[in-house]
């Protein structure tokens, strides 16, 4: 029996918990309790894979294709999952330093506002979601209405529900292979003026090269497997995410929705897809 009661004491010790003598349990050393059978290290510790090394005489072919995703979407909900957002991981290391923002205004020099041409601090990032504006009512000391000040909302990361990507996809003829590269991420904000919906914009850009070191020790959620060990670089760079291409590089810089409508702009989505990976196939002979 004392050999039962020293091995449990042992068990317990090891599981960051000791015995007291009342025989309650309490934290030894303030050691925060292992939540499970095991320590999930492997995504704390991971590193960045590199890409294969990029020359430029050897890129035969390059396209660049901007591209959204929308978590609303059922592929991509683990995007949104409030175990895990995709906001939240990037807003956390923006404020923490860890990473840069951009700003996507629109410039002279930088039309598109993506060129990641000007730095944002960690407070003028958060500062582009803003936050839904209300009127609060104001009163006297004898309890009546005098009047109504505007009081700002904390941002609440749920009311991002798209993201926008730029990528480059290129054909480096040294390794003969055809393959997308991403370049920035952009969370996308619903911009309103004069009481209209003007549409969604970039709220600032992140430039992917650079987050993916936080990506690689971020876990997402897997609704069919607790045990996944998929971490945020791992999906954009195996590409598990649903999205629909809403720009592609042109001579007159248009996106598809200065020339196509409705239904219409689904179809030109397509159409481009379809011909990045018909330019892959058409390279070979069968």
């Amino acid at each position: 029996m004392k050999r039962v009661v020293t091995a449990v004491a042992l068990l317990m010790s090891m599981s960051g918990f000791a015995q007291t003598p009342a025989g309650g349990n309490r934290p030894v050393d303030g050691v925060k309790p292992t939540d499970g059978y095991y320590k999930k290290n492997n995504i704390l510790d991971a590193k960045v894979t590199p890409y294969p090394n990029l020359r430029e005489a050897d890129v035969m072919y390059a396209k660049r294709v901007w591209r959204e995703i929308d978590l609303r979407a059922k592929m991509n909900r683990p995007y949104a999952s409030p175990k895990s957002r995709l906001i939240d991981v990037i807003m956390d290391a923006v404020t923490a330093g860890e990473l840069t923002a951009y700003d996507a205004t629109s410039r002279k020099e930088d039309p598109n506002g993506d060129e990641f041409s000007t730095v944002l601090k960690p407070e003028e990032a958060k500062a582009k979601f803003g936050g839904d504006t209300t009127y609060a009512p104001v009163f006297d000391k004898n309890g009546n209405q005098t009047g109504t000040k505007p009081v700002v909302n904390e941002f609440n990361p749920d009311s991002v529900l798209k993201f926008r990507i730029k990528e480059d996809w290129i054909f480096d003829k040294q390794r003969s292979v055809f393959e997308p590269r991403i370049v920035g991420i952009a969370p996308l904000v619903k911009i309103k003026a004069a009481g209209q919906d003007l549409g969604e914009q970039p709220a600032f850009w992140i430039y992917f090269p650079e987050a993916r070191k936080i990506f690689a020790t971020k876990e997402v959620v897997n609704r069919a497997n607790d045990a996944t060990g998929l971490s945020y670089d791992d999906i954009f760079v195996k590409r598990i995410f649903d999205s629909y291409i809403v720009k592609e590089s042109n001579p007159d810089d248009l996106r598809i929705k200065d020339y196509a409508q409705g239904i219409d702009k689904l179809y030109e989505s397509e159409r481009i897809k379809k011909e990045l990976l018909d330019y892959e196939h058409d390279l070979w002979s069968y």
